[in-house]
């Protein structure tokens, strides 16, 4: 995977992880086209699984959503922002916010060196 788009989550409940997911296929599901249709683009392997690192204080959820995608970077871009669209969680009130679009294959090159040197 070329990308690695990361974003952070906060939800004013309590949700499983699954809920998370289960938003951002449904909730992005016909927002970009069906050529950016993220169960489609799993299928066909151009974006990885969906991850969701996340912990759970006081009856809120924060935590980070880590999506692989193999698109250029427009495309990528795009999914991410779409991301951003999403403002609930089941019955609970969502904010996701973009922290950084990761260029992983740069990213390796860059650290590699280092890696070897140690």
């Amino acid at each position: 995977m070329k990308y690695q788009i990361r974003a952070d989550i906060k939800v004013n409940g309590t949700v499983q992880r699954k809920d998370i997911i289960g938003a951002i296929m449904g909730q992005t599901e016909g927002l970009l086209g069906d050529e950016l249709e993220l169960r489609k683009l799993q299928r066909t392997a151009r974006v990885g699984h969906v991850d969701v690192e996340m912990d759970t204080k006081g009856g809120k959820v924060h935590g980070m959503i880590i999506i692989p995608s193999s698109l250029d970077n427009v495309e990528t871009a795009i999914i991410a922002s779409a991301l951003e669209t999403i403002d609930r969680i089941g019955p609970c009130s969502a904010k996701i916010k973009v922290t950084e679009i990761l260029d992983t294959v740069s990213y390796t090159h860059l650290t590699l060196p280092t890696i070897l040197l140690v």
